[in-house]
């Protein structure tokens, strides 16, 4: 089935009382968008899933069905799912001290981060500051934050670990698993559910990667800056040629560089949404989808200069749990709907102005509703 916007052609499926996304999505793309891809799937099946624009700046190449791009941050959610797993099986405990597992990072006074803080940003260790390149050296950049002094009291206040936390909390469970992060997301996770998600992406799939496109006026010299304002985050500038770059396509950068789209992404976190199976499929007990949502800290962000909520690897909005990724790119669980919302683009716009993943969230509530 095709939606046709006022000149976008968006392409896909789509129950007809959720036709207000795929409109949405149309808008976006008429309003200047490269490309992007929005999936709702409730109870695990999807009731919408469309696609639309270009899978590169020059825009020659359409956006296909299996286009796939860095989702950024949205990472967080499939690395939280994996220590939610581990921690349903009883081979995790989220009160235990990280040194239990890792025992060179109770280094320099960190002897009481536990690893829950770990997945709630209030372990003390927000910043990267080693060299990019290090971010694709797993032992390296773990031995980097081992070292580390925590920069607060553990537990006693948040901070977004926009890089670091996936470092972090990848390597609890390589030592309790002995696989990478990646490769048991691939084996636990995605692979049972049949997700096109992958954290450390094989060179089979490059012809697939839509590069992410700077905001108008930009090029890919750009930094990330905090979703809530302009400043450039601390520690180390990440550029947005550093993550369209083959090296970071490949390294196992747990919080920022999984690559899917938004079926796959919807796909995957319908699992919390869905009290822990999808399609006849059980990765966590109702008690493991809970515990995403045991509230960790609320108050302000000092990274990130805003009021925020922290469960166990997500962030908590009212009944709903999800997070965005720098660019765009977003997923939210909705368990009281059993419903997941993802919306992915290679787009980047300014983070001031950048309202889309939550137009595309109302207009699934819209449908919802119906």
């Amino acid at each position: 089935m095709r939606a046709t916007g006022r000149m976008a052609d968006v392409r896909g499926s789509y129950d007809e009382l959720f036709t207000a996304v795929p409109t949405a999505l149309a808008g976006l793309l008429d309003d200047g968008d490269a490309g992007g891809s929005v999936a709702v799937l409730v109870d695990g099946e999807p009731v919408v899933d469309v696609w639309g624009g270009w899978a590169d700046a020059d825009r020659t190449t359409p956006w296909q069905r299996d286009t796939i791009t860095n989702v950024w941050s949205v990472t967080k959610t499939m690395t939280a799912l994996c220590a939610l797993v581990l921690a349903d099986r009883g081979d995790l405990d989220l009160e235990a001290p990280v040194g239990r597992y890792w025992p060179a990072f109770t280094a320099r006074g960190k002897e009481g981060v536990l690893v829950r803080h770990l997945l709630a940003h209030t372990a003390g260790l927000p910043d990267w500051d080693g060299p990019v390149e290090e971010l694709y050296d797993w032992p390296a950049a773990t031995a980097r934050l081992a070292a580390q002094a925590p920069q607060w009291e553990p537990g006693s206040a948040a901070g977004y670990h926009s890089l670091t936390q996936g470092f972090l909390v990848g390597e609890v469970l390589r030592r309790i698993t002995g696989r990478s992060p990646g490769e048991f997301f691939a084996e636990e996770v995605a692979g049972p559910l049949g997700a096109d998600f992958a954290i450390g992406l094989a060179a089979e799939h490059d012809a697939r990667v839509a590069p992410t496109v700077p905001p108008p006026s930009l090029d890919e010299d750009v930094v990330a800056s905090a979703p809530g304002g302009s400043t450039p985050a601390a520690g180390t500038p990440v550029r947005l040629r550093d993550g369209n770059s083959v090296a970071w396509r490949r390294a196992q950068i747990p919080a920022a560089s999984g690559f899917g789209n938004a079926r796959s992404v919807a796909l995957v976190q319908s699992v919390p949404a869905c009290g822990g199976a999808v399609r006849g499929v059980r990765l966590l007990s109702q008690a493991g989808c809970d515990r995403a949502r045991e509230e960790q800290f609320s108050g302000e962000d000092r990274v990130l200069g805003m009021p925020v909520r922290y469960g166990l690897g997500y962030g908590l909005f009212g009944d709903t749990l999800g997070w965005g990724g720098w660019g765009g790119s977003l997923v939210v669980v909705d368990p009281g709907n059993r419903m997941a919302v993802a919306y992915v683009t290679n787009q980047m716009r300014g983070p001031a102005e950048d309202t889309r993943g939550l137009e595309l969230v109302m207009a699934a509530y819209d449908g919802l509703r119906s």
